[in-house]
C-alpha cells in the first residue's frame, strides 16, 4: 500500500496524482497543532485552511480515493506531522511514501529528515503549481549581488508569451507602474467585493475546545472567503468582469470606507493552490483582449506583473537564500513591536485603520502592508523577527515563502538590498497622497514637531540620520541626504528630539 501526504496548502486537484488509479493508495491530510501553534494566527486564516482542506478531502473521496483525514480534535491525531505519518505507516502496513515538496523551509526540512530515516521507499513530487522551479531565480541571477525583479519579470513574460508580440511587449512598453498610483477620487463609488456567507461555527468551536491560541475577529455565521476551487473561479470571474477595469489605476489607493477596493483577493486561493497563477493571468488577459475599450493596458499589465512577476520572484528569493534569510537584520533593529499592532488602538489613523481592517478581515492590500504598517515599523526600528511573526500570523495569505521575503526584503530592507534597491519609507506626505487617512487623524500631517505632529514626519528624518553610514552611498536616496544636509541645524535638532520622544512613548502613539 502506498501513502501520499497532502499538506494544507497543496490543494491542487489538477495535480498528476489525481489522474491515477486510486485503488492501491491512501491520501493523508491533517489539521495539526504544529501548524496552528508555530506562530499565533488570525482565526480566519486557520478557519480558511481547515475549511478548504475538509472540502478538498471530500472531493477526493467523491472521486473514489481513500482519504485518511485527521481533524484537530481527533483522538488519533498526535498534532505532529512525522508522528502522525509513522502511526499511519504502521497501521496500514505502508510500503511506499510520497509527498509534494513543501513551500516552507521548515516543513521541507522536517519531511526530508523524516524520509531519510524511513526504512521504506519514498518519493517527492513538484506541486505543479508555480511557473518556476525552486532554484530558477538563483540560476537566472547567478553572479549578481542584487536581484532586479524587472529583468526577471520580462523573462517570465517572454517564457509564457503573456502580453507579447514575439519577444517584445505588445505595446513596446514593459511596465505601466507609473500609471497605477492614483488616489481614490472623492465621491467615487467602489464596486462591492464578492463575499461568501458560510457558517464555520463548528470549526471555531473546535479551536476553542482544544485551546488553540488565535487572534483577530470572525463572524462564524458569515465567513466571507472562498475555500473551494469552484468558489475561487467565481471570484476570479467576478474580478475579471467587475474589478479589472479599474484595478491598475487604484491598486495603491487606500480609503477608510473600503477594505477590498479593486483587488482580486485571490491570493489565499492561489497560495493554497486551489487555483493556479497561470489560469488566473490567462483568464484576465482574455477578458482584457475582449474588452479593450473598457480595460486599458495599464490595468492588465499591473495585474500580470504582480502574479507572474512579483509572486514568482519572491518565492525564488526565498529558496535562494533560506535559511539564512530569516536571520537578516541589516539595520540591527531590535525594538519590540508596539502592542497596538495586535489591537489597532493607536491615535495614528492610518495605522489604526490598516490594522483594524486586518483584524476584521485577515486582509490588507500590498500598499497598506508596505507603506503603512511596514513603513512605520521600519522607521521605528522594530525587530524584523517580531514583525515576521505578526505578518505571518495576521494575513490569510501569509505562508513563509511569500511573507518573509516581503517583510525582511521589500518592507524592512533587512536583507540589505537583495529584494529592494532602497528602503521603502515615507513621511505623512505619501500617506496623504494615496489615502484619506490623514483627514480624520489625531495628528496633523503638516506638522513635523509638537504635540500633534504626525509621527511619520520626524521618524522619517530620524531614520535617515540614524542610518547614514549604511545608506548615504545609495544612489536612489542621495537626494534625501542632500536635503537633510541643507536643513537648518536647530530644525534638525528639534526633529530628532521629536522622534526620540515618540520612540520613547511608542505605546502611547
Amino acid at each position: 500500500m502506498k501513502l501520499r501526504l497532502i499538506l494544507g496548502d497543496q490543494l491542487n486537484i489538477n495535480h498528476r496524482w489525481f489522474q491515477e488509479d486510486p485503488s492501491d493508495l491512501i491520501y493523508f491530510m491533517a489539521e495539526m497543532r504544529q501548524e496552528t501553534d508555530y506562530v499565533k494566527h488570525h482565526v480566519q486564516k486557520i478557519v480558511a485552511f481547515f475549511k478548504s482542506m475538509r472540502a478538498f478531502a471530500g472531493k477526493l473521496e467523491k472521486n473514489g480515493s481513500k482519504v485518511v483525514y485527521y481533524q484537530l480534535d481527533d483522538a488519533s491525531n498526535t498534532g505532529n506531522l512525522t508522528k502522525n505519518l509513522l502511526q499511519l505507516i504502521d497501521q496500514y502496513k505502508i510500503t511506499h511514501f510520497e509527498y509534494q515538496l513543501p513551500d516552507e523551509y521548515r516543513l521541507d526540512q522536517q519531511l526530508s529528515t523524516f524520509c531519510d530515516q524511513l526504512e521504506i521507499s519514498t518519493r517527492s513530487y513538484s506541486t505543479e503549481h508555480f511557473l518556476t522551479d525552486r532554484k530558477d531565480l538563483k540560476t537566472f541571477f547567478e553572479g549578481k549581488k542584487t536581484y532586479l525583479m524587472e529583468s526577471f519579470y520580462r523573462m517570465m513574460r517572454r517564457k509564457y508569451d503573456l502580453l507579447m508580440d514575439g519577444d517584445q511587449p505588445i505595446t513596446g512598453k514593459w511596465n505601466y507602474d507609473g500609471d497605477n498610483r492614483k488616489k481614490l477620487p472623492k465621491k467615487h463609488e467602489v464596486t462591492d467585493p464578492k463575499l461568501w456567507t458560510e457558517n464555520v461555527q463548528e470549526i471555531v468551536e473546535m479551536l476553542d475546545k482544544v485551546g488553540v491560541s488565535y487572534f483577530g475577529n470572525i463572524d462564524p455565521n458569515n465567513f466571507v472567503w472562498p475555500t473551494t476551487r469552484e468558489e475561487c473561479i467565481k471570484l476570479m470571474e467576478y474580478f475579471n468582469t467587475k474589478l479589472l477595469p479599474l484595478f491598475g489605476a487604484y491598486q495603491d489607493a487606500m480609503h477608510t470606507d473600503e477594505w477590498s477596493l479593486y483587488h482580486s483577493r485571490l491570493s489565499f486561493g492561489m497560495n493554497a493552490k486551489l487555483i493556479s497563477p497561470l489560469e488566473v493571468v490567462q483568464s484576465a488577459i482574455g477578458q482584457w483582449q475582449n474588452n479593450q475599450d473598457d480595460i486599458s493596458i495599464a490595468q492588465i499589465e499591473g495585474y500580470v506583473r504582480q502574479i507572474i512577476g512579483w509572486r514568482e520572484y519572491m518565492r525564488g528569493v526565498y529558496w535562494a537564500h533560506m535559511p539564512e534569510y530569516a536571520e537578516k537584520n541589516f539595520f540591527n533593529h531590535n525594538r519590540k513591536l508596539p502592542s497596538w499592532y495586535w489591537d489597532g488602538n493607536t491615535k495614528m489613523n492610518c495605522l489604526h485603520h490598516a490594522i483594524q481592517q486586518s483584524l476584521d478581515y485577515s486582509y490588507a492590500h500590498h500598499i497598506q502592508r508596505l507603506m503603512i504598517t511596514g513603513n512605520f515599523a521600519l522607521l521605528a526600528g522594530i525587530d524584523p523577527d517580531e514583525l515576521d511573526q505578526w505578518y505571518l500570523g495576521i494575513y490569510i495569505d501569509a505562508i513563509e515563502w511569500v511573507e518573509i521575503t516581503n517583510t525582511r526584503g521589500m518592507s524592512q530592507f533587512a536583507d540589505g538590498g537583495i529584494v529592494g534597491t532602497k528602503p521603502y519609507v515615507s513621511s505623512a506626505n505619501y500617506v496623504h497622497k494615496m489615502s484619506n487617512y490623514c483627514d480624520s487623524c489625531h495628528y496633523d500631517r503638516k506638522l513635523k514637531t509638537g504635540d500633534r505632529a504626525c509621527p511619520f514626519n520626524s521618524l522619517y528624518w530620524n531614520f535617515y540620520d540614524q542610518h547614514e553610514d549604511k545608506l548615504v552611498k545609495n544612489p536612489r536616496i542621495g537626494m534625501m541626504y542632500r536635503t537633510w544636509a541643507k536643513m537648518d541645524g536647530e530644525k534638525k535638532s528639534d526633529m530628532l528630539k521629536q522622534a526620540a520622544f515618540y520612540l520613547d512613548h511608542i505605546e502611547e502613539l
